[in-house]
């Protein structure tokens, strides 16, 4: 068994990792790390709840000087919420480990005056979005000539038609010799394309074993549009799940869904990018505690969120593309759990679900009838059915 000590990887962040449980890394860190302490470029590829974080964040930390009192590495990600379980994590390790490294979030929508004054610290590594390192670089709060390293997490976000401008202007405040890691579930054409411009990565793609793809099942359920709503109320009662999340395309349309599921008795959170970061803190506080058994959410605000023990993924409206379901359905089936994916499609819609499934290789199985759970009689336990296993996915000639 390769552990993490094989790779390069200290005793102190390796013990910080074993009272974690942490014990064997995954196949994205067992390629990735030996080649980023070796200053290679990282194009990293990998099914979500892989380690991509720590892939790319154990051989920073190492390299880091916490002598030198100035940004020695930058972390962009899409959405607050996102960096600052970043920077959480990295935080830990440090801490845990006794590195001495400091870390800082400077996010967009925070309080930049606040940002300001914990900068004077020295942070040597940073973690946040572009459009906010950019200001702080330009008004001269934020030091950049000695960045040695740039991470671009969910570097397809970050380089799609909304942000590769933010990110091009980040690259260009930092030292060209500065090392670029990439990381992220899928990998669209365009995002590669323009990763380009950061140098020539070497690309690392590490597809799911068959033990990830059989714990992860996909159904389908064919309901009017009308009632996507009420179906997600009545799986909910009919299915054992515990921590579920319902994934929507359109933010207006998550408060009425909320505002019904609630209505209804069900223990439901939102989590919207439009929403204050205190109420989005406070639902996946309350998705993570068990306090909420279902969390409706946009892609983007969960996108790279750990969120522990998600048996069920719902998709109440249909997803986008083949990368936004792979996300989507990332979220469960992680950690040697087992998990299943339920997307709701009306008549119309029929047709896309067997597009995708061709595309990426995937037979959605009908949900079998789920009894309701029955109310025990008589001393008996009431007793809670879900579905049974989906049939293995059949190979598509591409």
């Amino acid at each position: 068994m390769t552990t993490f000590c094989d790779l390069g990887v200290s005793e102190a962040l390796a013990g910080v990792l074993a009272d974690k449980n942490i014990k064997e890394p995954t196949p994205i860190q067992q390629q990735a790390i030996p080649k980023i302490l070796a200053g290679t470029d990282i194009l990293g590829v990998a099914p979500t709840g892989t380690g991509k974080t720590l892939a790319y964040l154990l051989p920073i930390l190492m390299q880091l000087d916490k002598d030198c009192r100035e940004t020695q590495a930058v972390v962009l990600a899409p959405t607050y919420e996102l960096a600052m379980q970043i920077a959480g994590e990295a935080r830990e390790l440090s801490q845990k480990a006794g590195l001495g490294i400091r870390v800082q979030g400077l996010i967009g929508g925070a309080n930049i005056a606040r940002q300001i004054d914990k900068l004077k610290e020295k942070p040597q590594l940073v973690v946040g979005s572009g459009g906010r390192i950019c200001e702080l670089a330009r008004k001269g709060k934020l030091k950049l000539a000695g960045v040695r390293f740039l991470v671009l997490d969910e570097f397809d976000r970050l380089l799609d038609d909304q942000n590769d401008m933010t990110t091009a202007d980040v690259v260009k405040l930092l030292p060209a010799d500065r090392q670029a890691l990439m990381f992220s579930a899928t990998d669209p054409k365009k995002a590669r394309d323009r990763a380009s411009f950061l140098g020539h990565p070497e690309c690392i793609e590490v597809e799911a074993s068959v033990e990830e793809m059989a714990a992860c099942h996909h159904y389908f359920v064919t309901v009017p549009f009308r009632e996507k709503i009420e179906r997600v109320r009545k799986l909910t009662r009919s299915l054992p799940i515990e921590r579920g999340l319902v994934f929507i395309n359109r933010t207006f349309a998550a408060e009425q869904t909320l505002a019904k599921l609630r209505y209804e008795g069900i223990r439901a959170e939102s989590l919207l990018g439009k929403d204050a970061k205190q109420s989005r803190q406070s639902a996946i506080a309350a998705i993570k505690g068990g306090r909420a058994q279902l969390l409706l959410s946009t892609d983007l605000a969960a996108r790279g969120l750990d969120i522990p023990a998600v048996d069920y993924v719902i998709n109440l409206d249909f997803p986008e593309s083949a990368q936004v379901y792979q996300h989507r359905a990332g979220r469960t089936a992680r950690a040697g759990r087992k998990g299943a994916v339920i997307t709701l499609i009306d008549f119309k819609e029929a047709v896309k679900l067997e597009q995708l499934g061709k595309k990426l290789g995937i037979e959605f199985e009908r949900l079998p009838h789920a009894k309701a759970a029955v109310p025990a009689k008589k001393g008996k336990q009431t007793r809670q059915h879900g579905p049974r296993a989906a049939r293995p996915a059949r190979k598509h000639n591409k």
